[in-house]
């Protein structure tokens, strides 16, 4: 037998703190009252038209919404999404139990279940705690009776006169169910909310949720697997009755855990106590010292002021004697009464050096000391950002470190990064950046919360250099910053196209993937009875394809792979008015007659990179980077190759006609040189023998999110 008193916590809700009104269940199987929910989602419209949550939380005086859920809707609020109606169709909810956002769906609050039993319970706990309330009869004229029964299909209660009256005997309502008295009037059959005429009569086992027949056939429940209500019915019956019988046999068990849990809320209430304590210590050795250098420096100030004062006064002095009648002059001018020669020059040498060095002072007036006091202004805005980072720190919270491997630039920025051990792990980490720039003196990191190991950054400048780093906090402890990585934004704006599967595509010899984001060659039968046919110095040709989009003007960037086993593969760009060109180009057979470096045929260096070319490519193979033949390259061939990077770019500028490749891991120059941007322009790639192509694939919002549940 369960006492009602004793599972009163189970009863409230996470959201008012107080007994449940018509609990709704989440998708995430808790419970929340329909007030709650309604209130939470006008409070969620209106941090997206006031842009915060202060007033949405004032105006809803029941609702108790808990500062990480305020947070929460702050964030999604600063996201940019657009303000719904009053009864959103589709819409995020913080719940106030897990401290999720949850999607409600289609239909939002219309398509969540009420917990009926639930709603019993709370009906029960509530006449077990107002015991001597008595429930009074609905339709008794003033003053009303006490009821002694509840009809549960009229929702309604009644005294025995009353409903003697309302169910007649012989009649329809005779036939009514009606129960003691009660508050709590459920259906007898639960509705399905997005089919209201359908009776659920299934349970889907992927939502955890009862369905109807329709839902079932073409809702959002056709491919999910369910079974019968009486199975389900069966089956969680069955496995809630024996996990109740293992927590009841486990009672001593149970008992002994929350004395030990007793003992550790003293223990905690000591030690944090203690911790009070040596965090004031802490606190007020660095007011000593704090104040121990104000004394020093207003002594410092405070003797310089009087020796300059003293300077001053005495230079004043001095001046004050060359006025007529006082000091030096009025002395001259007695002197000057003197009339015995002899005395007079005995008396008159020394004082007229002291009235020359009184007119040369007058001349070239300078104050004996300075007024201001900059040399005395105090410095404290590095020991201000020492102070602005103190916290507390614990050395078993690991110090996060950035992978730079899983770390990359391209449209956006996607950093990740990771912990070295498994032990206290963090629950939240803050990511901060800057832009390097070596003529500014200070630097302004920008600051990010992040809930998960990786982060996508948006809105950075191009051709920049960033620098990252990282830390992690767990309550109020968090770990040092993490070593500061620099990475470099693209040189121009990513340029997105799809390989074409229409212009000169040879679907004989290259392969695309559906999304023709992978071009592949394929060294097959094809190709062999191609060279079969070409008996004199043949080895293949190659197979060219180019992109879908094309370029006219401004200045653009775009990375792919290139597969380690590809043999050869050349890159670049071509222009629309020599496509044609390109794809029925007599010379695109690799014979030693053509061969750029073959050293057949004199002269055909120069003829392989002339302006009859229909295209500005370079060569890539065998894990190498060839850098093309010109009068500006190299002489010595070894020169000229190099590590073939794991991530290739090439950077197009229309307006000034260049075109450069790129190391796209560090976005580092490899070779640049000018090309006629005189028509539209189009990424170009051709490529012999086995040999394959992947487009980089662009950085999105989810593009972290998703690699960090992999």
């Amino acid at each position: 037998k369960v006492t009602i008193k004793g599972i009163e916590r189970e009863l409230i809700c996470p959201a008012c703190k107080e007994l449940f009104t018509h609990p709704l269940i989440l998708p995430c199987q808790h419970n929340v009252c329909h007030k709650c929910v309604k209130e939470i989602l006008f409070a969620f419209e209106d941090s997206f038209a006031d842009g915060g949550s202060e007033s949405s939380n004032q105006s809803s005086p029941r609702i108790k919404i808990s500062s990480s859920s305020m947070d929460r809707i702050d964030r999604i609020s600063r996201s940019g999404r657009k303000r719904n109606s009053l009864t959103p169709r589709s819409s995020l909810f913080p719940c106030p139990g897990c401290q999720r956002d949850i999607d409600l769906g289609e239909r939002g609050i219309n398509g969540l279940f009420r917990n009926f039993t639930l709603e019993t319970i709370v009906e029960r706990y509530r006449q077990a705690a107002r015991a001597a309330i008595a429930i009074m009869c609905d339709f008794c004229k003033p003053p009303p009776q006490e009821s002694t029964k509840s009809c549960m299909d009229c929702s309604a209660s009644y005294c025995n006169e009353c409903f003697k009256i309302h169910h007649p005997w012989g009649t329809v309502k005779a036939q009514h169910e009606y129960v003691g008295p009660t508050t709590n009037f459920r259906p007898k059959i639960l509705m399905c909310p997005e089919h209201e005429m359908e009776r659920v009569n299934m349970y889907c086992e992927i939502c955890r949720r009862p369905v109807c027949h329709l839902c079932k056939l073409g809702g959002s429940h056709a491919n999910h697997r369910v079974t019968t209500m009486s199975t389900a019915y069966k089956t969680l019956k069955e496995k809630l009755s024996k996990d109740i019988e293992y927590l009841i046999s486990k009672e001593s068990q149970v008992k002994a855990h929350i004395t030990q849990l007793d003992l550790l809320l003293k223990e905690t209430e000591c030690n944090s106590e203690r911790a009070k304590e040596e965090a004031s210590h802490s606190f007020e050795k660095l007011s000593h010292v704090l104040e121990e250098k104000k004394s020093a420096a207003l002594r410092a100030i405070e003797a310089s002021k009087n020796l300059r004062l003293e300077k001053l006064q005495t230079q004043a002095e001095e001046y004050q004697g060359l006025l007529e009648n006082n000091g030096l002059v009025g002395y001259a001018q007695e002197v000057l009464k003197e009339t015995d020669p002899s005395c007079f020059v005995q008396t008159a040498k020394q004082l007229h050096v002291r009235i020359q060095k009184a007119t040369e002072s007058l001349k070239s007036f300078r104050p004996a000391a300075e007024t201001t006091f900059e040399d005395f202004v105090v410095d404290v805005a590095k020991q201000e950002e020492i102070l602005g980072d103190l916290s507390f720190h614990s050395n078993g919270l690991e110090i996060p470190e950035i992978n730079e491997e899983q770390s990359r630039m391209y449209n956006k920025a996607l950093i990740s990064w990771e912990c070295p051990g498994k032990t206290d792990s963090a629950d939240i980490y803050v990511l901060e950046y800057h832009k390097l720039n070596r003529e500014e003196e200070s630097v302004t990191w920008q600051e990010t919360e992040v809930c998960s190991k990786s982060k996508v950054i948006s809105d950075l400048d191009d051709d920049s250099s960033y620098v990252f780093r990282v830390r992690g906090y767990k309550g109020s402890i968090c770990s040092p910053w993490s070593r500061e990585v620099t990475l470099r934004t693209p040189p121009a704006p990513v340029f997105s196209f799809l390989f074409d599967d229409k212009c000169g595509y040879n679907s004989e010899r290259l392969l695309l993937n559906p999304r023709r984001t992978s071009v592949e060659s394929r060294a097959g039968f094809p190709l062999l009875l191609g060279s079969e046919r070409m008996q004199v110095g043949c080895y293949t040709t190659l197979d060219y394809i180019i992109g879908d989009t094309g370029i006219a003007k401004g200045k653009h960037f775009w990375a792919f792979h290139v597969e380690a086993y590809s043999y050869l593969v050349k890159v670049g760009v071509v222009s629309s008015n020599k496509i044609q060109k390109l794809f029925h180009n007599t010379h695109d057979m690799t014979s030693p007659r053509y061969e750029q470096d073959s050293g057949h045929d004199s002269g055909s260096e120069d003829a392989f990179c002339d302006s009859s070319q229909p295209f500005t490519l370079v060569t890539l193979g065998m894990k190498k980077f060839f850098i093309p033949t010109t009068p500006a390259a190299p002489k010595d061939p070894a020169s000229r190759i190099l590590p073939l990077p794991s991530c290739l770019g090439i950077c197009l500028d229309c307006d000034k006609g260049k075109v450069g490749f790129y190391d796209a891991g560090c976005m580092k120059c490899l070779y640049e040189c000018e090309v006629d941007c005189s028509g539209i322009m189009y990424p170009a790639f051709a490529l012999m023998g086995g040999a394959a192509v992947h487009l980089e694939e662009a950085v999105t919002a989810k593009y972290g999110e998703y690699h960090d549940n992999i």
